[in-house]
């Protein structure tokens, strides 16, 4: 049987979401910021029509934005993650495989389906009826091309939001139009080498030779073209890997220079390292804190640190955690510097059953240590209480600027809507 992919990605998703529960900002441009308010990362249709960038500052679109009414919303994250989770929870109902791909967008195995291009436009009317987000859907026999057929679906408003390419001659008129910087897995390093060497279209990289385009690229260059060339090369993936690391880091609102306060930050961003640890059911052997100041200030001396430690035992435990990153935290830690930035980052994953542990300090050393995680988050998740460990700060006042922060639509009674 041949293969079909469709390729399903949210339209301005972030912006898509903020106009959700806000229907007077319909056809109003709208525009996303990203951590501490900095840049414009989500734009709709409307700004990009303003001519304003992707990742342009604020500070320099100011006039613009005010002289056409933009508006503008810090970033909602919980609210994305929210939406983006109903999103797949609907397409699932499409397909007997599907691999989320980001958080806008999702692979659909739609092989031996018929009327693909009537079935699409289902799948585009039944998002937008449950979810309000629209989307739309490139169908293709390899991912590569999905991905362009979905380009060009957004691109072209003709094509009603979905746009086949099973047939190879429209597969050629596509690739003819599409510059080589939209072709999946080609890079900005390689977009300049290939345009230097006249290879300016999606179309002159398919008919270039595979074991040339190997020799000087890579293997994934090879499947790159292969899939241009209609050759299924990229399956799906079902169940994606396991986590590797998990990092946790923000930007502060106000630069930080009392060890205190930052050590406070520090290990608030271990426990929600360690707290997505545990949703994961994995264990972590170690940990790497990261601290810095502003790599743009004009007058502050720059210092940039970090320091890994590898626990004894592999855990989950938030003590555990805690304790070993603020003693790095300890040994990176400079006075009168006005830090920018910190982090946590868990790495060298096992999963509990292949942990090996200390003979001298065996796990069971607690029978009760994952009890009491698991009752520690249930609390917290609840939405009733929170529970803190005392090297937190519960003040979040260091948090980073969000002062265009819409309301908590999707985890607040208190935020939701009046009708």
């Amino acid at each position: 049987m041949n293969r079909t992919f469709a390729l399903v990605d949210c339209n301005n998703f972030y912006c898509s979401c903020e106009r959700l529960f806000r229907p007077d900002l319909k056809n109003v441009p709208v525009a996303v910021l990203s951590n501490n308010d900095g840049c414009i990362v989500a734009r709709s249709q409307e700004v990009k029509d303003l001519g304003i960038k992707m990742a342009t500052p604020l500070y320099q679109v100011v006039d613009q934005i005010k002289r056409h009414k933009v508006q503008v919303f810090s970033s909602n994250y919980t609210l994305y993650g929210d939406i983006s989770a109903r999103v797949m929870q609907t397409l699932e109902e499409f397909t007997p495989s599907l691999e989320v791909y980001s958080i806008d967008e999702a692979f659909l195995d739609l092989s031996g389906f018929c009327d693909l291009e009537e079935y699409s436009q289902k799948i585009r009317s039944t998002v937008y009826q449950h979810i309000g987000v629209p989307v739309c859907v490139g169908i293709a026999p390899t991912k590569t091309l999905a991905k362009l057929a979905n380009y060009a679906a957004k691109k072209y408003k003709a094509t009603q939001g979905v746009v086949d390419l099973s047939d190879p001659e429209r597969q050629k008129k596509l690739l003819a139009l599409t510059p080589v910087a939209e072709v999946w897995g080609v890079g900005r390093k390689h977009t300049s080498s290939l345009e230097g060497k006249g290879i300016t279209t999606a179309l002159k990289l398919a008919q270039i030779d595979t074991q040339q385009i190997r020799r000087h690229y890579s293997i994934v260059m090879e499947r790159t073209v292969r899939e241009l060339n209609g050759e299924s090369c990229i399956e799906l993936d079902n169940s994606p890997a396991p986590k590797q690391q998990i990092v946790c880091s923000r930007s502060f609102e106000k630069k930080m220079s009392d060890s205190t306060m930052l050590r406070e930050a520090i290990c608030g961003f271990a426990a929600r390292a360690v707290e997505k640890l545990r949703e994961g059911g994995q264990l972590a052997q170690t940990v790497n804190v990261f601290i810095r100041t502003s790599p743009h200030g004009k007058t502050d001396p720059y210092y940039s640190n970090s320091a890994t430690g590898k626990l004894i035992n592999p855990s989950s435990d938030t003590r555990d955690i805690l304790r070993m990153a603020t003693r790095l935290f300890d040994t990176i830690y400079k006075k009168d510097y006005r830090y920018a930035k910190g982090g946590v980052i868990l790495g060298d994953f096992c999963l509990p059953g292949q942990a090996q542990y200390d003979l001298f300090h065996p796990q069971t050393d607690n029978p009760n240590r994952d009890k009491l995680m698991q009752a520690i988050d249930s609390i917290n998740h609840s939405g009733q209480g929170q529970i803190w460990f005392g090297g937190q700060r519960p003040k979040k006042d260091w948090f980073m600027k969000q002062s265009h922060l819409s309301p908590a639509y999707t985890t607040r009674w208190s935020c939701l809507p009046l009708v």
